[in-house]
């Protein structure tokens, strides 16, 4: 067996907290809490061995997904990290990954998408390993068995029953709320996106529903090349709802997708009054509130209800409880008008560590940038802007032009446009120093680089 965990994402659903740059799956939503990725990667590892997991990301979080997978501890094979090149939804991704996966010999796969909360892994676990059987002859998709008439889920009505599941009648799009009260009334199932089946079965159907699909993959050698003849269409409408070979195993347990920040209120902790802070955060004579904070200052609530409050360091969310759908109008609008922050938080990860952005005028920029012991930027140059760099912390080996020194702590350097630069940390322990920008543009895509251990 082996596990393929779905890593890509856009970031928009629960903005601010989550960033193009940075979507839900990677987000510690509370303090000492594990992201959603490394809940699914440990539940992975209760099924099948570290070499067994593959993740299909892209290039914009292959970074991201190596340093939580560090942070768990665990010395993963980069070379099971797989990149789309471009986002083509998830059948593409899917066959994708099932293609690489089983080069060598047919197996049976496991898809999770990474940003799914399971309350009850050992539970889940029991089951997925129940339907092994099952999975050598027919694609499961596992119904999660709703407790209320959720209007932000697909449903799916089982009909025949068949070994420890059903032969899937027909899938629902997401419903109102008096159709979905009707769809469980009737006994259907939430569908997950969690899948098992065999490969060959797998790639089979895709060729007898999805033969475009199927024959683009074949036709071309070069993955890029693939992405960019393929359609952009999810397994549901390419595959799931055109095959007959097709079962659902329920699932009896607490899960959610966290599309929302209503659904918070679903599978985190209430006070007595039904609402949801951090330690820090004070309510008084309030009901029915969610505020979280990303910053250290205390946020207070007088006399409010059913109030959404998201507060992050470049932005403020304020929504009534039952609107956090509308979200992904603001970030429209957002997007709209070029503003960066539906793509980056003001700290931004790198492969190399991470930088934040402390403060920004239309000319000038000031960073604290925390570089890894062993690791180093790229060799680069800016067309447009200048760059002060004031060692704060460790030792750095600076590279400009063809000079190269040392700079340690209270020490700085000035770097002029078009001059060709590089800093790396060579010694064990974090290379912190301010980085302060001047010039007529700003933005992160003024890089040329010359060399990048990161291939960027």
């Amino acid at each position: 067996m082996k596990v393929l965990i779905l890593a890509g994402g856009s970031g928009t659903r629960l903005w601010p907290l989550s960033r193009k740059r940075f979507p839900k799956q990677f987000i510690k939503l509370f303090e000492n809490e594990r992201s959603l990725f490394q809940k699914t990667f440990n539940r992975s590892l209760k099924l099948v061995s570290l070499d067994d997991i593959y993740i299909l990301t892209n290039k914009d979080y292959k970074y991201l997904v190596q340093n939580q997978i560090d942070e768990l501890g665990y010395n993963f094979n980069k070379d099971n990290i797989l990149l789309e090149p471009k986002s083509k939804n998830t059948l593409p991704a899917i066959y994708y990954g099932v293609d690489i996966v089983t080069k060598k010999e047919e197996d049976n796969i496991v898809v999770f998408p990474s940003d799914h909360l399971i309350e009850d892994n050992h539970k889940f676990i029991e089951i997925i390993k129940s339907s092994t059987k099952l999975a050598k002859k027919y694609i499961i998709t596992f119904g999660i068995k709703p407790n209320k008439p959720k209007t932000g889920y697909g449903y799916i009505s089982p009909g025949e029953k068949t070994i420890n599941g059903f032969f899937v009648k027909e899938f629902k799009e997401k419903p109102d709320r008096d159709t979905a009260k009707q769809f469980i009334e009737s006994g259907y199932l939430w569908n997950s996106g969690i899948f098992m089946f065999n490969s060959n079965i797998f790639k089979n159907e895709v060729k007898e529903h999805a033969f475009n699909i199927y024959s683009i993959f074949q036709k071309y050698d070069d993955i890029k090349d693939v992405f960019k003849k393929i359609e952009s269409i999810s397994i549901d409408y390419g595959l799931l709802e055109k095959t007959s070979n097709i079962t659902v195993v329920p699932v009896d347990l607490e899960w959610n997708d966290l599309g929302d920040f209503d659904s918070f209120y679903n599978v985190f902790q209430t006070d007595q009054d039904n609402n949801i802070t951090d330690n820090k955060d004070i309510l008084i004579n309030s009901k029915n509130t969610l505020i979280k904070s990303n910053s250290p200052k205390i946020v207070a609530g007088i006399n409010i209800k059913d109030l959404i409050v998201i507060d992050t360091d470049d932005a403020l969310l304020v929504c009534k409880k039952g609107s956090s759908q509308k979200i992904k109008d603001v970030v429209k609008k957002l997007s709209k008008n070029n503003d960066q922050r539906v793509n980056y938080h003001l700290e931004d990860q790198r492969p190399w560590g991470k930088y934040k952005v402390l403060e920004e005028k239309d000319t000038s920029k000031v960073k604290r940038i925390t570089v890894l012991p062993g690791k180093r930027l790229s060799y680069q140059l800016h067309k447009y802007r200048k760059e002060h760099w004031y060692i704060v912390k460790g030792n750095a080996k600076v590279t400009i032009d063809d000079e190269i020194f040392n700079l340690k702590a209270g020490e700085s350097v000035f770097i002029k446009e078009e001059q060709k630069h590089r800093v790396e940390n060579n010694g064990d322990e974090i290379l912190e120093f301010i980085e302060i920008q001047t010039g007529s543009y700003l933005e992160e895509d003024d890089i040329i680089r010359f060399d990048d251990d990161f291939d960027r």
